[in-house]
This record gives C-alpha cells, sequence and structure tokens, in this order.
C-alpha cells in the first residue's frame, strides 16, 4: 500500500477503455514518478503504474496540499468534490488538448481550476485564461526504428516487400479515414507493392462507416491490401509503427493528435492533415507532408510523391527521429509537467 506521505500528485483516470487521454496518463506517469510522487486512480490501467483506489484518492489526509491532474470534465468535476464536499486538500490542475470552443459546463469548470496545461497554442487560444503550453513527447526508448524490418513483418503477417503505409486510431470519419481509403483507391491499382493498414477500434455507431469502406475495396479488388486490423494490444501498435514505411493521419479535427510523433520516432515520415498540432510537430517536405483538411486530392498527391520515393522516404524517416529525438522528448514534456505541480504545491 502507497504511503500518503510519498503522494505529491494524482492522476485519476476515468474513463476504461483505451483513449487518447489515458495514453497520456500511462505514458508520462513512469517517466514523472521518478522526479515527483505521483500516483493514479481510476480504472483501465495497466497494473504496472503507481496505483490507489478512487476511495483512498478522497480520503487522503489533510496534512497538506497535493495536486489533482485532471484531463476530461469528469475529472475536474471528480477533484471539486473532493476538494468542496470532502474537504481534502488537492490543488486543481486541468490540461485541456481541445481545439474547439468549450461548452458553459466546461467553461465553468476551468474557472475552478488552480492552474491550467494546454498541449498546443492552439487549444491555449480556446481557454479563458492563461495556460502554460507544453507539447506531448514520446518516449524515444520505447518508440525506436527495428533493426530488421523484414523479420518483423514477418512475425506480424505482413508483406515483407510491401511499401506499408499506417493509420493508427479509432476507425471513424473524424479520423479521415475514408479520405486515405480513397487515396489508396486512386494509387494502389498502378502501385501493386503499396499496401496500407488500419489499426483501432470500430464502435457500433462506425461500424456502417467502416462497411461502406470494406464494400468500396472489395469492389475494386483491394481487399488483401487495405486492411483493418482492429484494436491490438499496446506492444503490438508499437511494432507496427516499426513495421511502416509511410504513416498517414489525414483527420479532419484533432485535438493534439500524438500518433504522428510516434511514428517519426519510430523512423516512420508522416503525411498529417494541418489540423491539431500536426504543424508544429511535421516539417513540411522535411519529415513529411501537411496537406489541408479534408482535401482527398491533396492527400493522394502527398501519399503518391513519398511512395514513388524510396530513397528520399527513407533520408525522411531518419531525420523524423532525428527531430523527436531533439524536440519532442517525453523527459521534457514530463519535467515541464512537474514544474507546474512544484510551483502549485510551493
Amino acid at each position: 500500500m502507497t504511503d500518503p506521505s510519498s503522494i505529491d500528485v494524482v492522476a485519476p483516470n476515468l474513463k476504461k477503455r483505451l483513449s487518447g487521454v489515458t495514453s497520456t496518463v500511462v505514458r508520462l506517469v513512469p517517466v514523472q514518478k521518478r522526479m515527483i510522487g505521483i500516483v493514479t486512480t481510476g480504472p483501465g490501467l495497466p497494473p504496472e503504474l503507481p496505483h490507489i483506489p478512487l476511495s483512498r484518492a478522497a480520503t487522503l489526509p489533510r496534512d497538506r496540499w497535493r495536486v489533482w491532474h485532471a484531463r476530461r470534465n469528469t475529472e475536474m468535476a471528480l477533484g471539486l468534490i473532493y476538494r468542496r464536499i470532502l474537504g481534502r486538500k488537492y490543488k486543481l490542475l486541468f490540461t485541456s488538448a481541445a481545439q474547439r470552443q468549450h461548452t458553459g459546463f466546461t467553461r465553468w469548470l476551468i474557472r475552478q481550476q488552480d492552474a491550467l496545461i494546454a498541449t498546443s497554442p492552439q487549444a491555449a487560444s480556446y481557454l479563458e485564461r492563461p495556460a502554460k503550453v507544453i507539447l506531448h513527447g514520446v518516449d524515444t526508448e520505447i518508440f525506436h526504428p527495428t533493426t530488421d524490418k523484414t523479420a518483423l513483418r514477418r512475425e506480424l503477417g505482413l508483406d515483407p516487400e510491401a511499401v506499408l503505409i499506417g493509420c493508427f486510431g479509432r476507425v471513424r470519419a473524424q479520423k479521415g479515414v475514408d479520405l486515405l481509403v480513397e487515396a489508396a483507391l486512386r494509387l494502389f491499382p498502378t502501385r501493386p507493392k503499396a499496401q496500407l493498414i488500419f489499426t483501432g477500434r470500430i464502435t457500433a455507431d462506425n461500424r456502417a462507416f467502416t462497411d461502406q469502406l470494406l464494400n468500396r475495396i472489395a469492389d475494386a479488388g483491394l481487399i488483401d491490401r487495405i486492411r483493418f486490423l482492429g484494436e491490438l494490444p499496446w506492444a503490438e501498435v508499437v511494432r507496427h509503427y516499426q513495421a511502416l514505411d509511410l504513416f498517414a493521419a489525414p483527420a479532419r479535427w484533432e485535438g493534439f493528435g500524438l500518433t504522428p510523433l510516434e511514428a517519426m520516432a519510430c523512423g516512420v515520415p508522416v503525411v498529417a492533415a494541418r489540423v491539431g498540432a500536426y504543424e508544429t510537430l511535421i516539417r513540411d517536405g522535411v519529415t513529411g507532408s501537411l496537406v489541408a483538411k479534408d482535401d482527398a486530392d491533396a492527400l493522394t498527391a502527398a501519399v503518391e510523391r513519398w511512395l514513388d520515393d524510396d530513397a528520399g522516404r527513407a533520408e525522411a524517416g531518419r531525420t523524423a527521429r532525428e527531430h523527436v529525438f531533439s524536440n519532442h522528448s517525453i523527459e521534457e514534456e514530463a519535467r515541464s509537467i512537474v514544474e507546474v505541480y512544484r510551483g502549485l504545491l510551493a
């Protein structure tokens, strides 16, 4: 059992299924625990993370202040309940990734916080109060190029000879999955080595959307070259990044969007829409390409450029890895957040 005297920060996660917010907690806490006393609380987290039950988070001693670091509305609300109703001594911190006008209830919750973090300048612009901008980073020891891509692909059941494109995340229109399928349908008939894989959960409300895409793929005779692999364990997702030649993130909307950084850390160039923080993360023409959102023609042209340039793709992958290592390490993200914690606790 964790000694309460060692807990400086509680990072809640109030969602059972894997999501971008959950993966942020999973990535950051192991790094942050080397810097400060931090625990998680809530469902859906791996057992190796430092963790206390929600009931214990509600009954920690009132001997000193601790930080409650929320990343969702529900977590902000629970922090308020713990502080105002149960009298726990929590300093309230909220990280916002959203790039849209917040609802009235969310704005009210945000006003109750002691401090704010935004994951990009764009997200900060939608907050009504000053926020510290801290970009997400990735663990470059976990996300790194493979030493033998051919062997890895064989282990994963992927074609060792393919020029392999990937798109990872939940399968839905918001992610631009249909735009990427359209690009593949246009390009693949004249490029027999090109293949495309999607990983990510298909929810019931997106089943019809996915079935329509599968019907188009089947009608084009490309069912073996454009595949939906479903939701994979986290370690397998990392291995699939390492197996790629090109990553695509054609989202129509994105809060931050971590997948391009993860791909680039694995030495894979990225084609992405100009949404979320992608313009901050990707060096257009150097580590990949940026295209207008919801533009199938521009996406097709960018994918075509990298599909047809083996040497350029390899060079962009090497540069992408160096770019992430130098500018977007998870250690720097963790340190910056811990500085906010220490400021609240001072």
